[in-house]
């Protein structure tokens, strides 16, 4: 019997209109008295810009346009898609998921669809999901996509929080293969964590309970994220059965300049095989995996036949890496 692997075929990424400088977030948080500046932005997380989605723009929106690409990059239609998974922590309503929303605007229907939670990890996560399916025989099309409207849960009266997030989406075509593409993957979570990074609030009685915004312990997630980054790729790499010589790229969740830099210097790789678009894009949450190793395709970076490492880390506590060759 033939093995069945999965491999990414196809990329895609969308961001929103609007694109807000550090010095235009400066300038409407100075409205309501509170300081900030695009030095003090960069020097503690490497963010220049973000963009924020328009008030008439759904997270599934967002979505079928990264999707859109992706299948298009591969040269398939949506209707040869036999698997629609969206990582999101942003959806366009409490049920139905945004994946369903998704496929309908497609125009397509009968495969299963579904939405992952697992905030800045999702993406990794529901890349992983996928291949198991593949490599099960449930799916041999995959759509997965990360895609996030964050700036709609953002306290624009908290500067530690509001400058670091933005929207957008990327989205992968996954298809199966005789030959290996996704070699391993790592995933893990830590609910003893959960408060460290959260949005509390939720619906109930018709009514927002609870505090609706956005809340960070940018500490405590900054020394869990760097060890268990470098823990995660370390077991990925020895799951497939790979070295950090093997490594022709890393592609982090793109949150923070220093811990992303950190992650690459703990695993030998030089500064130049880093991808990072958190300078321009922000942190971009489930959508900043895809959206990162869309650019870098899309730029000639990476290229087919090259070795990659995603990972993603975030609230949960949720952390993981997939391992591929493109």
């Amino acid at each position: 019997m033939t093995a069945r692997f999965s491999r990414i075929a196809g990329t895609g990424g969308y961001l929103p209109a609007e694109r807000v400088t550090n010095d235009d977030l400066a300038a409407r948080l100075a409205r309501d008295g509170i300081e900030t500046s695009n030095a003090w932005i960069v020097e503690r997380t490497g963010i220049q810009a973000r963009h924020f989605a328009a008030p008439d723009q759904a997270c599934s929106d967002l979505a079928v346009e990264a999707a859109r690409a992706a299948l298009d990059a591969a040269g398939r239609r949506a209707a040869d898609v036999d698997l629609i998974i969206v990582a999101t922590s942003t959806p366009d309503m409490v049920f139905p998921s945004t994946a369903c929303i998704v496929q309908r605007k497609l125009g397509v229907a009968g495969c299963p669809a579904f939405d992952l939670q697992a905030v800045c990890s999702g993406f990794v996560y529901a890349l992983g999901v996928a291949d198991a399916m593949i490599r099960g025989g449930s799916a041999r099309c995959a759509l997965v996509i990360g895609s996030e409207v964050f700036s709609r849960i953002l306290d624009f009266r908290d500067r530690t929080t509001c400058v670091l997030f933005g929207d957008g989406a990327g989205a992968v075509v996954l298809e199966a293969s005789d030959t290996p593409g996704i070699l391993a993957t790592e995933l893990h979570a830590d609910g003893r964590h959960v408060d460290i990074l959260c949005t509390p609030g939720t619906v109930a009685g018709g009514q927002v309970v609870g505090d609706p915004f956005l809340k960070m312990d940018g500490q405590a997630v900054f020394k869990l994220a760097v060890g268990v980054l470098e823990d995660a790729a370390r077991a990925v790499l020895a799951r497939a059965g790979r070295t950090e010589a093997d490594l022709d790229w890393l592609i982090p969740h793109q949150a923070n300049i220093r811990i992303m830099q950190s992650t690459a210097r703990r695993l030998k790789l030089p500064p130049e095989r880093l991808v990072v678009t958190v300078d321009q894009h922000g942190n971009t949450s489930a959508a900043s995996v895809p959206l990162a190793f869309d650019s870098a395709v899309r730029a000639g970076q990476i290229a087919r036949g090259d070795t990659v490492m995603l990972e993603g880390v975030g609230g949960g506590f949720t952390w993981g890496a997939v391992l591929l060759d493109y």
